[in-house]
């Protein structure tokens, strides 16, 4: 595929949105509260979110179809990746995650400084501003890249277990390797997204300065921009796979 299909991905993406902008954003809350209300619990609760991952972007994916297909999204279908049997298999995937999350988490320690962590996980005092490594910056940097990397990389293998029925290694294997064909067509996707999400941020900053409307503002961007994200997805996932079987009532123009 050319370079420019991501940018097709997030014009597609952004038209499955704007059909039913209201459906989207509650199921988007819904899964934020779920994961708070799992992650509250003590010990276990952040690492079986982890382990979770795959079954709350089920829903979105199970939306963005049910929207290609004409069909109303209903809240229900926030229970898509949690049903039986769907939701074992989805859990062997999620174990992938955590141990990829786990093994990044490792080599982060091991990389970037701990008083680099520690001065910036605290407030900064005007009078004692600490010093910039900017040894530690380049790592954090990188360090980011590649965990986005990793999240986009494995981001298939939750439909590709849900809607062709394969194994969670078989999945993991097919979405890496999907990704890493296309991995130009990613680069413009997320450059394309993250371009857009910047301009708009520096937009709102200018017009509302730095109080707490803003910071408001600022959230609500970040949660929509990550829906349209999650959305263009499942245009990636359809472009490569091809659409999964779903209703048969009229589907709707993705490029109007």
């Amino acid at each position: 595929m050319p370079a420019i299909t991501g940018w097709t991905w997030l014009k597609e993406g952004t038209g499955l949105f704007r059909k039913q902008p209201a459906a989207l954003t509650t199921l988007l809350f819904a899964n934020i509260l779920i994961s708070l209300l799992i992650s509250a619990i003590p010990f276990i609760g952040p690492m079986l979110t982890v382990v979770l991952i795959p079954s709350f972007s089920m829903a979105f994916m199970q939306a963005c179809l049910m929207i290609e297909n004409g069909e109303r999204v209903l809240p229900t279908v926030a229970m898509t990746g949690f049903r039986q049997p769907a939701s074992a298999q989805l859990c062997k995937v999620g174990l992938i995650y955590l141990g990829v999350s786990l093994l990044l988490t490792v080599l982060a320690r091991f990389a970037v400084d701990p008083e680099f962590v520690r001065q910036f996980s605290q407030p900064v005092d005007p009078k004692n501003v600490p010093q910039v490594d900017l040894g530690n910056i380049l790592t954090m940097f990188l360090l980011s890249i590649l965990n986005v990397s990793v999240l986009i990389a494995l981001s298939f293998a939750a439909p590709l277990t849900y809607w062709q029925k394969m194994t969670p290694g078989k999945a993991v294997f097919y979405s890496f390797f999907a990704v890493l064909k296309s991995a130009r067509v990613f680069v413009v996707l997320l450059t394309s997204w993250f371009a857009i999400l910047f301009a708009v941020l520096m937009v709102l900053m200018l017009i509302l300065g730095g109080g707490n409307v803003a910071r408001v503002a600022i959230m609500w961007l970040l949660f929509l921009f990550m829906l349209l994200l999650q959305c263009a997805l499942y245009a990636g996932y359809r472009h490569i796979f091809g659409k999964p079987a779903g209703s048969s009532a009229r589907p709707v123009d993705l490029t109007k």
